[in-house]
């Protein structure tokens, strides 16, 4: 039987930072010791090697409705490894007191870094502090909630909501990637192309991990639809080939979008569109077939009595 690609084992937490995740989580995200008085979150990254989930805590700002993490590593010269953790994969878990919410990580740069990370250092001067004894520049990093759950009950609904994720982050990257072009075509003549915007990046590599994670869940979920329900046999084997389709697609813009310097406008425009357009008759051929089946089926899924 094949695994669930949903169930993970528990995040990795060093030894130093156990006891504060416990105490974290004991006490609705308040703690004492040295973060005694502070904002402080748990974030949990996915490794960019191991693959394993790794959970930190991590102080926290807030700034015009924005939430903001700080790869400070204490003035250290090199990047904590979350940060690196987050480059590969931007979808990060953030527990915030009793609320858990997935984000998408997404570093700040240029001049919008620099403003942002001296308004963190009015709030909180210690940054600055650390800024001084490195010379690297410190990341600062944008935790961007998405999907909200709500009124979820059923597996049509939780599909829905997914549904609603992908189509809003592909809609995303593709404006992004057009306003990237555009700002590229009305550079300078003869000056060097701009450089990979990382923010176009990390939501793009969200959408492709949301994409493969979702369509991972449903290859696990159709055999047991398939027995429970046989004439979804034939709708279940169409929508499997559209997963091969749309994989190739992914994989394809994945490898465009991996340096924007060097893209071809056209290539890129046409990729986007494509995309949408395959991504699209999936997504709406799937809802109209399955979910009168997944209307029945409540969510989170419940076990049989006795089981």
């Amino acid at each position: 039987m094949p695994q669930n690609p949903h169930v993970r084992p528990e995040p990795h937490v060093s030894d130093f930072n156990l006891p504060v995740v416990a105490e974290f989580r004991a006490n609705g995200g308040r703690v004492g010791g040295m973060f005694e008085g502070g904002d402080l979150l748990l974030l949990t990254t996915v490794g960019a090697r191991s693959g394993r989930e790794h959970t930190t805590p991590l102080g926290y700002v807030r700034l015009g409705g924005r939430l903001f993490v700080v790869g400070s590593a204490a003035g250290a010269d090199r990047h904590p490894d979350w940060f690196h953790n987050l480059l590969s994969h931007p979808m990060v878990r953030v527990e915030l007191g009793t609320r858990e919410f997935g984000a998408v990580a997404v570093p700040l740069e240029g001049g919008e870094r620099d403003r942002v990370f001296t308004e963190v250092v009015e709030r909180v001067p210690g940054y600055g502090d650390y800024q001084a004894r490195t010379d690297r520049v410190i990341p600062l990093v944008s935790l961007e909630r998405h999907h909200v759950g709500g009124g979820v009950a059923t597996l049509a609904d939780k599909l829905v909501e997914v549904h609603t994720w992908l189509r809003s982050q592909l809609d995303h990257v593709r404006s992004e990637a057009e306003a990237y072009l555009a700002d590229r075509d009305a550079g300078a003549e003869g000056t060097a192309p701009l450089g990979l915007n990382l923010q176009l990046r990390q939501h793009c590599l969200a959408f492709c991990e949301s994409l493969s994670f979702h369509h991972d869940g449903e290859e696990f979920m159709f055999p047991h639809l398939e027995k429970q329900d046989p004439d979804l046999a034939g709708v279940l084997g169409r929508l499997r080939a559209e997963h091969r389709t749309v994989n190739r697609l992914r994989g394809e813009l994945q490898d465009l979008l991996r340096d924007l310097s060097t893209a071809d406008p056209v290539r890129l425009r046409t990729d986007l569109d494509r995309m949408a357009e395959e991504l699209e008759a999936h997504l709406d051929y799937e809802e109209s077939e399955l979910f009168p089946t997944l209307a029945a089926i409540p969510f989170p899924p419940t076990a049989p009595a006795g089981g």
